[in-house]
Formats: structure tokens, sequence, C-alpha cells
């Protein structure tokens, strides 16, 4: 019944959507022609004078809608209407660190400076997992404070699992790096002739020389020592991210009740 987050967007969006909606009407203009019109894409310049639009997928989400049966379909009845609106999110960012080490087993143990409201200790692991192609669950993550891990900024914006993930995710090719190397060590080859895949490291060219990451990890002591990955970062801010969505809807002449009836949402959401 209140607000999560950010409690004056919506209201503030709102607004804007609905003036838009009225300029379109006076224009005698389609509201998603005027939109695409209107539209921000790649290179346009953020509000206030900041940086420009990286990729972004505002004119797809509103092409998306313009094409969707939704749109075009007829409403029916007196008393119900369809309305449409864009919007847009960002996540935040800001410098964040993080280090992992391999341990005998083929576990890692992963240190991060991000306070874990939401989750984020399990989207580390997974982030480092991929990397080195192992199970989340053999990601151990914990949060370190300054004193014993760089500086990682306040946990909110959205921001975590992109600025502390591009940093675990540093530390976990840090780590990737290296075995490759131990493993030319080991094999007394140049480390360019290693290549790592899954779990696996192996030699591009002799089949007999392959070994298990896990295989590896117990041999580091013994081989020059621990692995251990780290990574201090500040990545920029990634384009927001926009949506279209559409509503129809009912609304009861008597009571002022309003029921939806049908609702279409077109969201920019990357790589998915």
């Amino acid at each position: 019944s209140s607000a999560y987050r950010a409690p004056g967007s919506p209201a503030s969006a709102f607004a804007i959507e609905t003036v838009i909606d009225e300029i379109a009407e006076k224009l005698n203009i389609d509201p998603i022609e005027f939109r695409l019109l209107n539209a921000a894409e790649e290179g346009t310049r953020q509000p206030a004078n900041g940086p420009v639009y990286r990729k972004i997928g505002l004119v797809e989400t509103l092409e998306a809608a313009k094409n969707h049966p939704h749109y075009t379909a007829d409403i029916t009845g007196t008393v119900r209407g369809r309305g449409i609106a864009s919007g847009a999110w960002f996540n935040g960012s800001g410098p964040a660190s993080a280090v992992a080490s391999v341990n005998a087993g083929g576990t890692v143990s992963l240190v991060e400076g991000s306070p874990d409201i939401g989750g984020s200790r399990a989207a580390m692991a997974m982030q480092v997992a991929d990397v080195l192609g192992l199970k989340a669950e053999d990601v151990n993550p914990s949060i370190g404070d300054t004193d014993s891990i760089g500086y990682s900024s306040g946990a909110g914006g959205s921001g975590v699992t992109f600025k502390t993930g591009t940093a675990c995710i540093e530390a976990a090719y840090d780590i990737k790096a290296q075995m490759i190397a131990r493993a030319a060590r080991i094999w007394d080859v140049d480390a360019s002739e290693v290549e790592y895949e899954g779990s696996t490291i192996r030699h591009t060219s002799d089949p007999e020389l392959n070994i298990q990451f896990a295989e590896l990890a117990n041999m580091l002591n013994g081989t020059g020592g621990p692995i251990v990955g780290r990574a201090t970062v500040n990545p920029g801010g990634v384009g927001n991210a926009f949506a279209v969505h559409i509503v129809d809807v009912e609304v009861d002449k008597e009571t002022g009740k309003v029921d939806i009836l049908r609702y279409t949402s077109m969201q920019d959401v990357g790589k998915a």
C-alpha cells in the first residue's frame, strides 16, 4: 500500500505521459506515433545536459507496441478505454571491489563489499561461477567491510548486481588467467597454448594435457602457491531500461471502480 522505492516517480511519470497524450490528441496524431517522433535513441543527449545515451530500446518497444494486436483490437462498450504509456528506469553505479580465492577441492571463497539487501550474494556467486564454469553452490560469497576489502559504494539505485557484479566477474577472470598460467607452468608450455573452456583447462594441440578446475585447485600449493583473483572497478552506468505498456480498462459509472481487462507490456530487457 506504499512505495517500495522512488515514491515520486510514478506521479511525475503519470503527469508527463498525460500531457503527451493531450498534445497528441490536439495535433490529431496517434499517441505511439507522437512518441516515436520524439523518442530518444542511441546518441541522444540525456536530460539535464547529461552524457548521451548508449544503446537503448525506447524506439524498439514503441514499435513493438504499435505492431502488437492489442493496440489495434476493437474496444467494445461505452465505459471502456485504452491507455498507453512509455517510461524508463536506470541503474546506479560506482566503485566496487571483490576478492576471490581458490580453495582446495575446487570451491571459491568470494569476498565483496556491497551489503546484501535483496539476494545480491547469490547473484555474485552465480556470476563468478559462470566465468569459471562452476556450479553456483561452489562459490561461497561473503560481505567484507572497508578494513578487509577495497571500497564499494552504497547498496542502492539498482546498482549492486551491475557494479559489484562487474568486480566479481573481473576477479573471476583474474583467477581464470592465473589458472591457465599455472597449468602452463606445470606442463612446461607457453600460456598462449593453453585454453580454459567450461571447467576444463587444456592444451590447444595436445589432448593428453588437460585438467579439471577442481583437480588443479588441489595442486596449487605445491606448484607455486595459492591463486587469488582481485578486482576494483568503477563502471559507467548502462543505458536506461525502457518499457511501453498498453492497458484496457472498464469503469463502473456508479461506483467509480476500475477493472483492468487486458494488459500488455513491452520491456527492453537487454539480453534475455
